[in-house]
């Protein structure tokens, strides 16, 4: 997380708030949460879906250098495995918001529901679209986890983790049928739980 040096002169301290990681089958689910500085824009903010790697990569320096205050948050595998996905999401939304060096006056969830904050907080569909401080916390949240997810790639070759990022391709369920789960695997999704029941049938 980072402090921007002057916001003395902001009126409305709002938190934009993003996830990424609900849908793969393994790794954990990544939020963030971003204050943006209205006397330090930043240009180019968008959905990070919707940008390349690079651009992504070039934002995620800028957005952690102006931005007034950021955090990145997560929740583990065994989470997600003990809580379901979108309970796991909730809290790590939540790690992100509480994790913010300024406390917001407002927080706008990405999405159609919020966690539980001690600070105001609003859904907003397709806000990394449409809120710069949510497409800012989407960028962090992307490229954080996709850098964790390459980085995984090397420990768990043969996945291809660093293509896929650990979502549901034919190259990674192939992968798992051939080689099986990994510590990182989500263990409460369908097609590795279907794996590993298959691998205590076969004798």
């Amino acid at each position: 997380m980072q402090m921007g040096l002057d916001f003395s002169l902001v009126e409305e301290l709002v938190a934009g708030v993003d996830e990424v990681g609900r849908g793969p089958l393994c790794g954990p689910v990544v939020t963030a949460a971003v204050i943006l500085d209205p006397l330090r824009p930043i240009s180019g903010l968008n959905d990070s879906k919707k940008l390349t790697e690079a651009k992504r990569e070039a934002l995620f320096d800028e957005i952690c250098e102006k931005a007034l205050a950021w955090c990145i948050a997560r929740a583990e595998v065994e989470e997600i495995d003990r809580l379901n996905i979108l309970h796991a999401t909730m809290l790590a939304m939540q790690r992100a918001v509480e994790g913010l060096a300024i406390r917001p006056k407002l927080a706008l969830i990405d999405g159609n529901r919020c966690p539980q904050l001690s600070v105001p907080c609003a859904p907003v569909i397709q806000g990394d679209a449409q809120v710069p401080a949510i497409a800012a916390a989407s960028i962090l949240a992307k490229v954080s986890r996709d850098r964790e997810m390459q980085a995984f790639d090397l420990i768990y070759p043969g996945y291809g983790l660093s293509g896929h990022k650990g979502y549901p391709t034919p190259v990674h369920l192939e992968a798992l049928q051939r080689l099986g789960a990994t510590p990182i695997h989500r263990r409460s999704f369908a097609p590795v739980r279907r794996v590993l029941e298959l691998m205590l049938e076969t004798p």
